[in-house]
């Protein structure tokens, strides 16, 4: 049956010029057929440059959106539209403007972890791989609003010795992972390397030896020469690094790192959308226009 479904998907594939970009937390089957894995900001940047009429976006909706922000023109589907994000929903665009109204020659840069409303009352978006990048692009002498992650925030401010007006916003995820988490697969698997992502608190980050998005992750488990690593993220990832790291072992920082939204897309649900075309990501289009700024700002200065 499954054979069968991949089939169905790689025939649909080439009738409709459509490509399936695939987020490093997404269930295994689903990883296998992607066209192209990655993080947000990758797969950002897949979406731009892409020639196929369809996207099918398996993530969660901001991603989805993200790329609907990016490509105007193309059909984008998301395989299942229940997959959403509680950081993103921790920040609505009116109380956005509130605090805007607080620090009027404030630039705000917004977590690409975000409803595309949002984005469009941002002035940058950035990644967990580029938020250092981004926030040093901005002038020392402008005040800084950052949305709405405070780890990440914390992570940033840390990294560029800027002082940052923060949300209050969260990654329950990535909050699961604690410091006792760490230390015990280190006492577990003697001779590891830890490594977090920037979601994680700050004392789980003090207490890690890398800090990385999970693009990141990707790149150091390939040029570690660790053979034992304690991965600090959301727990889909580990299946690829296993996949492209095969002499290597990967143990999660934490089971309870696991991100149910990031687990609705399927096979089946991947052909549905691709057969009927329903589950499609529309945003007005004076929202689009406005969020596209803040996204091409991001990939530009990326």
């Amino acid at each position: 049956m499954t054979e069968k479904i991949i089939k169905d998907i790689d025939r649909l594939k080439k009738e409709k010029k459509a490509v399936i970009l695939v987020h490093n937390y997404q269930i295994p089957e689903v990883q296998d057929i992607a066209d192209y894995l990655g993080d947000s900001l990758e797969l950002s940047l897949i979406a731009s440059k892409t020639n196929a009429k369809i996207i099918v976006f398996c993530g969660v909706d901001f991603m989805a959106e993200t790329a609907a922000i990016v490509c105007p023109g193309k059909k984008v589907l998301s395989p299942d539209i229940n997959a959403g994000c509680p950081m993103a929903d921790m920040v609505r665009p009116e109380e956005l403007r509130e605090l805007k109204n607080k620090h009027p020659e404030a630039v705000v840069v917004c977590y690409v972890n975000t409803s595309a409303d949002v984005k469009a009352e941002s002035d940058i978006c950035c990644t967990s791989a580029n938020s250092v990048k981004i926030v040093n692009s901005i002038s020392p002498d402008k005040e800084i609003i950052f949305i709405p992650d405070k780890c990440l925030a914390d992570y940033t401010a840390r990294k560029t010795q800027r002082k940052l007006i923060i949300w209050d916003g969260y990654c329950h995820v990535h909050l699961k992972i604690t410091v006792e988490d760490i230390m015990r697969q280190r006492q577990k698997y003697p001779g590891s390397v830890s490594i977090v992502h920037p979601e994680c608190t700050p004392q789980v980050i003090d207490v890690a030896d890398e800090v990385g998005s999970t693009s990141g992750m990707i790149k150091f488990a390939r040029e570690t020469k660790a053979q034992k690593i304690i991965i600090g993220t959301e727990i889909g990832i580990i299946y690829r690094l296993k996949k492209e790291n095969p002499h290597k072992e990967f143990y999660p920082a934490s089971d309870k790192a696991v991100c149910l939204d990031m687990k609705l897309a399927t096979l089946e649900k991947i052909l549905w959308s691709l057969e009927n075309e329903k589950s499609e990501v529309k945003i007005e289009e004076g929202i689009r226009k406005k969020a596209f700024s803040s996204v091409k700002r991001m990939l530009e200065t990326n």
